[in-house]
Parts: C-alpha cells; structure tokens; sequence
C-alpha cells in the first residue's frame, strides 16, 4: 500500500477531511465525507481512462488523475470560509459560502458522473456508492438552500461547462483532470458573482478591493478567449498581428475593465489606484522594496541565460536557482502581511494580471518581446509544463496570494478573530514559499532515503516541517496579530501532513498546498489544525463573496 503513491495521496486527502469534519460537525460536513468516499472510487475509473485513452481530451501526464483531492477542495472551502463569518455575524456572506461548497459538490458530482459513463462497462460498485452519496447530498441542500440558490448553483454548473469545452481544447497537456476542475469552478463562481453584481441596478457599490480583483481575474481570462480565437485566423508572428495585439489590449483596459470596476465602485479605476498606492508612507516604502526585489528576480532570469548562451544548450536551471524566487516571494510577502495586507492584496492582483499578459504575448509570439520571453523562460521549465502553457511561475503566485484573498481579515478589523487564527493569510508562504522550497532543495541536494514509491526523500520532508515550524515561530515574533493559544500540536500536526502530501501528491503542488496550508492555519472556532491546507488550490470562487 505504501509503495502506491495514489493510495497515500487519497490516505492523507481523507485525514483532511475527517479533521475538518471532527472539528466542525455538521451536515455540510457529512456531506464533504460523502463526497470524498465516491470520488475515491470515480478517481481509479478515471485513472483507467486515461490510461487506456479513452479520456476524450489530453490531460498533463500524471500517475493519479487528481479528482479526489479536487472534489474535497472548494466543499472545505466553503464550510470552513462559512465558520468564520459566522463568527463575525456576517449573515449574507454566510450563506454565499454555502452556495460555494454546494456548488463545489454539484461540479464533483458532475465529474464524476461522466467518468462514470465513459467508463465501459459501467462500473456497478462505483455507480451504487456514487448514487447514494448524490442522494443524501441531494437531500441535505434540498433542505438548507433556497431556491435563488439553487438556481445560482445551476449557473455556476453550466458556465463550468462551457469553460471545460473550452479550455481543454485550446490547452491540451496543461493540466490533470483534478487540475482543470479545480481551476475552472473557481472561475466559474467568480464570473457568475461578477456577473450578478455588474446586472444589479442601483446605488449599492461593491468593495473596490474585491471588485478589482473580480474583474482583473474575469477580464484577462476572456482577453486569452479574444485572442485565442482571433489567431486561429491570422499569424500571430506578423508586425501587424503584433499591433493588434497590443492596441486591443489597451483598448480592453480602458473601454472595458475601467467602465466595469466603475460600474460595480462608482471609482474611476485609475484615479482610485493611484490614490491607493500613494496614500501611506508605509506603501510607498513596501513599494520600493518590492520593485528592488522585481528587479533582482529579473537579473537572475538574464544571468541564467547568459549562462546558458556561454555553456550549453542543453543548460538547465538547477532546483536551487528555481526556489531562489520562492525566497524573492516570500520576502515581498512577508512585510505585506505584517504592515499592509490590503496594499498586498491589490499588488497580487496586478501581478497576476501582469503574468497572464506576459504568457499570452510568449504563448502567441508577439512582437517584439514574444520569442525573447519564450527563450529566456525555457530553461526554467518544470517537468509539469508539458502543455502549449507554461504556468509554473503562475502557480506559485497564486499559492502565495489566495489565503491572502480568501481570508476575510483583509476586509474586516483583525479584532474580530482570535490570535490564532491571524496566522491563516501566512498559509501559502509557509507551505508554499518555505516548506516546498525546502523539500525540493535540500531533497535533491542531500536526500538519499526515498519514500515508498515516489523520488521524493525523507530529508527533504522532514527539512520542510523543521523549515515551517522555525517560520511560525518568527512569525509570532515580528507579528503581534498572531498568537498560537496553546494550539501548537494542531500547528505542528498541520505542516507535517502538508509536507507528506508533498511528498506523495503529482498534482501542482504550488496550488494544492496553498489551499490545505489555509484550512490547517485557519482552523475553526480557534483550533488551528487539520482545516486549512487542503483548500488551496480552488481560491478563486470564494474571492467574489466579499462584493
């Protein structure tokens, strides 16, 4: 059993859950349990498909699928995301986490349900443990949602439908079956929340913070759309589709984006952003050191190419150079944390609108930089790049950014929680930033003790967890927000459980240990344990409830 490292994953996938369930107890949390037993068995079949190619798109190569720990992923969010504006009193935002983990179980289901019918013959155990977990899911939100909620649900439903078709098709290899369903229901909620706000007539006006990110997110996954479809007829290499290029996009910032974040705030976009950056002296220094640290970020990834130009071709980046940007990261986050998160919140969003842009000129070859940016990011690739996309650097900006977005202390006095749980917004550096850069480094550099199955290594593990516990610790020194309360064991028991996922998971870590990282940190009702760090890589769809 051990030497199957699928098995494990799904071990360790199920102790998150049971944690969650242990410390919450409540019908959502039975039904995540339900959930969680059919999508162990809905994930073999679909490791058969793929297998055997009869999984109708291309998916990244992967030795497990991934839609266990997928399914599991936005449900926890929304329970524990729930907890915690129950705690506050926040009625309405409440019950949009529901919405969430509901919708999060429908999508799963849905899955499931055509892996099931792909599958020749129909498996008979599978499709009986799979109907009575529909069924008792079925009939608990029967009888906990409304029915403007449910319909909300449906919208989420067909809107991720429409955006599998789509992205599976014009990126095949980019992703794992687990990977793409996790990523496009969170896109999925986050355009049906914009939508819903940009339709609602009024003199209400939405939080410019989460109405920046909503529309940063939406907008340039539709610019990709724009521009995907549009080079399907024209050459993409020309001077001319180059131009078009460039012009369309600040054509679609300035006549689309800017109207739209007006439309939802009643701010105009620029003048609200710069008045933002500049309002504190605080800002304005985390600025400067964040853009020296940009510009050291950048001299590296041209020392390493000149490196390259004057060595081999066949040159690579060695994992110690890849996880010097972990390092970048985690010291432009960890003064944001401590002295702005809000400032940190706006400036994740820019970058990550930034890189997307970046990948959609290398990805088309747009002139003059798209052959530079395609060359030069080359030799940093990772063997999980093996799609038309290179989403590396991406990914680990978002497992640094989303428990910064998801958790509601940037929107609400950090009184308003105790001590402990003011260590969750740090989920993504530690698990992240620290312990995978850890694991990889001093595993590929001083391991020799594999575990069963996988290349990883047990020094590179245990690295990790001594690497987060020694962060935690700073952090309760430099940052007085947080304070444990005793609750050490669940922190401990918290970043092993991540690190031995690590260890044993094929997913893109950078996601999957942001999202359990925060369930773990975050904890409910002040036990900061086994909640958090499984949740991590779904991020986006809870961002929309705080509009």
């Amino acid at each position: 059993m051990l030497k199957n490292p699928v098995f494990v994953e799904s071990f360790i996938v199920f102790i998150i859950v049971l944690s969650v369930h242990a410390v919450i107890w409540n019908r959502f949390s039975w039904c995540t349990l339900a959930l969680a037993v059919q999508a162990y068995y809905v994930q073999h079949k679909w490791d058969r498909l793929l297998k055997s190619g009869n999984a109708v798109f291309q998916y990244r190569p992967a030795f497990s699928s991934g839609l266990l720990p997928a399914s599991v992923v936005l449900p926890l969010l929304g329970i524990v995301l729930k907890e915690r504006w129950e705690m506050i009193g926040n009625v309405h935002f409440e019950r949009f986490c529901i919405v969430c983990s509901a919708a999060g179980m429908a999508i799963a289901l849905f899955v499931s349900l055509l892996v099931l019918g792909l599958t020749k013959p129909i498996p008979t155990n599978t499709s009986i443990v799979y109907g009575f977990a529909a069924c008792a899911i079925t009939y608990t939100f029967k009888h906990s949602l409304s029915v403007s909620e449910v319909i909300e649900i449906l919208e989420v439903l067909l809107i991720f439908v429409y955006l599998s078709l789509i992205v599976l098709y014009i990126m095949p290899r980019s992703f794992t079956p687990g990977e793409v369903m996790l990523f496009l229901s969170g896109l999925s909620i986050v355009t049906n929340q914009l939508i819903k706000r940009s339709l609602t007539f009024g003199d209400s006006r939405c939080d410019p913070l989460a109405s920046f990110l909503l529309v940063a997110v939406v907008g340039t996954a539709l610019l990709g759309l724009i521009f995907t479809i549009l080079y399907c007829f024209m050459d993409s290499e020309t001077w001319v589709s180059s131009l078009i290029f460039h012009v369309m996009v600040i054509i679609f910032g300035l006549g689309i984006m800017a109207p739209w974040f007006y439309r939802l705030t009643r701010n105009d976009l620029f003048v609200w952003f710069l008045k933002f950056l500049i309002s504190t002296r605080t800002r304005i220094y985390l600025l400067s050191c964040w853009f020296t640290l940009a510009i050291v970020a950048t001299v590296i990834v041209f020392y390493q190419n000149l490196k390259q130009s004057s060595t081999s071709k066949d040159y690579k980046a060695s994992t110690v150079v890849r996880k010097i940007f972990h390092a970048i990261l985690v010291a432009t986050y960890v003064p944001g944390l401590i002295f702005d998160r809000q400032l940190l919140y706006i400036a994740a969003v820019f970058c990550f609108a930034a890189f997307v842009v970046l990948e959609y000129i290398r990805h088309f070859r747009i002139k003059p930089f798209g052959m530079t940016l395609r060359s030069m990011l080359t030799l940093f690739l990772d063997g999980r790049d093996s799609g038309p996309l290179i989403l590396t650097h991406i990914y680990l900006l978002l497992g640094l950014t989303l428990p910064v977005w998801l958790f509601p202390g940037v929107f609400v006095p950090k009184s308003s929680f105790p001590g402990e749980i003011a260590l969750a917004p740090y989920a993504g550096v530690l698990a992240v930033g620290i312990g995978d850069a850890m694991a990889s480094v001093f595993g590929s550099t001083m391991g020799e003790v594999k575990w069963p199955g996988t290349k990883k290594t047990f020094e590179g593990t245990a690295t990790s967890v001594f690497a987060q516990i020694i962060a935690v610790a700073l952090i309760l020194i430099f940052d007085k927000t947080v304070s444990l309360n005793g609750s050490y064991t669940w922190i401990v028991g918290s970043i092993t459980i991540v690190s031995l996922l690590e260890a044993y998971t094929d997913q893109i870590d950078n996601l999957f240990f942001a999202f359990v990282s925060f369930h773990y940190a975050d904890g409910v009702k002040g036990i900061t344990g086994m909640t958090d760090f499984a949740v991590n890589v779904l991020c986006f769809p809870a961002l929309s409830y705080h509009c």
